[in-house]
């Protein structure tokens, strides 16, 4: 195909990009057009017109039963193309708060550690404070899947850890979180008192994140570069099940401090001589929206909330992202 010059992309339109990216969900032109309620040629003719204007072919088109796939042309339009739904949807929610005029609702992403602990008490105060002020809570097992959220517009704020990914976001550190040792209340980890040696730890069994866990790999790369292997008898990225693991006795798991705190007595938590550097918990929120009227009275009281916690040292990380 001949290269095509700036005003040929002029023609873009959002429906060529919705068709590419229903054909990448489902596989194929006929199920693509079911899903967007278009005929079949009708959704032929804007990839058509899609590769007109960029000029190379966005699918690969095995025919037969095969799935249509993208081309590595197709992957970077569909790469773009996502960007722009989310600034799309960030859109239709800024006016809508316009239009209703909404300081009533702001909504909110948690990870675990956090919705044990700190929102609680958060919720409590905000009631308080912000009697009008309704928090709608997603809470998930990682701050990676509340940043996709947050990126597609569905979330307004959430709770986070520093660096936050690449992306439209600005941060407001809350606290640093240190790491601990978590161990059965009965075991000999809790009777010999004082700090655990991590020369000792790594001969015991070791209940672990998963890999997608970044405090998780973090711990064991340390343990690697110092010649140790760590002996994983179970991973798990759900709070309640480590918690209950080690309750048992399975295991021994090193943990932020907030999440052996929310255990709530069930475990022994226990200083280690040789801390890995603190997991930094934040507030991230985008930069490139119009900022839901609650916001700032929101950050300001999760920063009360957490001073009476003493769990307090706000630092903000500036307007821009900052990259992993």
């Amino acid at each position: 195909m001949p290269v095509t010059t700036p005003t040929q992309w002029a023609g873009l339109e959002l429906r060529h990009l919705l068709a590419l990216h229903a054909i990448a969900e489902h596989g194929s032109f006929h199920k693509a057009a079911a899903h967007l309620d278009y005929t079949q040629s009708g959704i032929s003719q804007k990839i058509a017109a899609l590769e007109r204007i960029v000029g190379e072919r966005v699918l690969e088109r095995p025919g037969g039963s095969r799935p249509v796939r993208l081309t590595a042309v197709g992957e970077v339009v569909l790469r773009h193309a996502r960007a722009v739904f989310g600034q799309i949807s960030s859109a239709q929610v800024d006016i809508a708060a316009l239009r209703d005029g909404k300081g009533g609702a702001l909504r909110v992403g948690a990870f675990q550690s956090v919705g044990a602990t700190i929102l609680p008490p958060l919720l409590r105060q905000l009631a308080a404070d912000r009697p009008d002020l309704r928090i709608e809570l997603t809470q998930t097992t990682s701050d990676a899947e509340l940043f996709v959220l947050l990126a597609d517009g569905r979330l307004d704020i959430t709770f986070a850890i520093l660096p936050i990914p690449a992306g439209p976001f600005v941060a407001v550190e809350l606290f640093a979180d240190p790491f601990v040792l978590m161990a059965a209340p009965d075991s000999t980890w809790a009777r010999h008192g004082g700090a655990a040696s991590v020369r000792e730890l790594v001969q015991a069994p070791l209940i672990a994140g998963t890999h997608a866990c970044r405090h998780s790999r973090q711990f064991e790369t340390q343990l690697r570069e110092r010649g140790y292997e760590p002996t994983i008898v179970f991973r798990s990225d759900d709070d309640a099940t480590v918690r209950g693991l080690v309750a048992a006795g399975a295991g021994v798991a090193v943990v932020p401090r907030l999440m052996a705190e929310s255990a709530n007595g069930d475990v022994a938590i226990i200083d280690l001589d040789e801390r890995p550097p603190p997991r930094r918990v934040a507030l991230s929120w985008r930069s490139d929206r119009t900022s839901p009227p609650a916001l700032d009275a929101f950050i300001d009281t999760v920063a009360k909330t957490c001073a009476e916690l003493g769990r307090y040292g706000p630092t903000r990380i500036g307007g821009t992202s900052q990259a992993p």
